[in-house]
């Protein structure tokens, strides 16, 4: 099971987070444009680290995260900045950060048309909750069957079967499907509960049981020697000695 991590903030200081990483792992890096992207991704010196991952945002008046709700000059700003590139690229399906009416102006298409023709895309959307929810997600634009990130966000959400959920979306998506646990630090939100290193211990042991092949955790800027302990303990396979007789 590959262990990944968000980076909302990609500071220097965050960045930095990677040197406690000796395992292999992918990061979804946020930034405004590829150009910054590109700059950020210079920085990452860390053999383990196999893939980054661009997770465009957008300015908060824009609406920051991608939605057909969001600005229709910025989506299509971001795009066109990665016609003809491989790119792998992670969109961040919610709702607008801001609530500002201006904004509600549908996008559907041109989020769909990008992400069925993008070859390298990932999309991050909302926690699930049955069939029906997806149904509205999809409508809605919010939800598509590509490589899909499902947010268990346990410190924030109560999620009644872990367990039972992940297989459920495993089976629904197979190794399409990547589950997010966390928050292990404070997101754009600014309030978002901090998860335990024993609910963390949890989550990563019932994504296990639940044979995912990726998660990630959000986000690398709070990962601790504590938390690194916690992944090693629930991933790493002790190998048995052979005895010689």
């Amino acid at each position: 099971m590959i262990i990944s991590f968000f980076e909302e903030f990609p500071t220097e200081e965050n960045l930095d987070k990677v040197k406690l990483v000796d395992f292999k792992t992918k990061l979804y890096i946020a930034a405004k444009s590829l150009n910054e992207f590109l700059e950020i991704e210079k920085k990452i010196k860390n053999k383990n680290v196999i893939e980054v991952v661009y997770w465009p945002i957008l300015e908060m008046n824009e609406g920051y995260w991608f939605s057909p709700f969001s600005k229709r000059k910025a989506i299509l700003r971001i795009f066109n900045g990665l016609q003809g590139k491989s790119i792998p690229v992670m969109i961040d399906l919610e709702l607008p950060f801001t609530r500002n009416k201006l904004l509600f102006i549908t996008q559907a298409f041109n989020i769909r048309k990008f992400i069925e023709n993008y070859k390298n895309v990932y999309t991050c959307e909302y926690f699930p909750n049955g069939s029906i929810k997806d149904k509205v997600m999809k409508f809605l634009g919010l939800h598509f069957d590509k490589r899909v990130i499902k947010m268990f966000y346990s410190s924030m959400h109560h999620v009644s079967n872990l367990e039972e959920e992940l297989k459920g979306e495993k089976e629904k998506y197979g190794n399409n499907f990547i589950a997010s646990f966390g928050t292990i630090a404070k997101g754009i939100l600014g309030y978002e509960p901090i998860l335990s290193f024993k609910d963390l211990k949890n989550d990563l042991e019932e994504a296990k049981k639940a044979k995912i092949n990726e998660v990630i955790i959000f986000r690398l800027g709070g990962l601790n020697k504590g938390y690194v302990k916690v992944i090693k303990s629930v991933t790493t396979t002790k190998k048995l000695k052979n005895k010689v007789l």
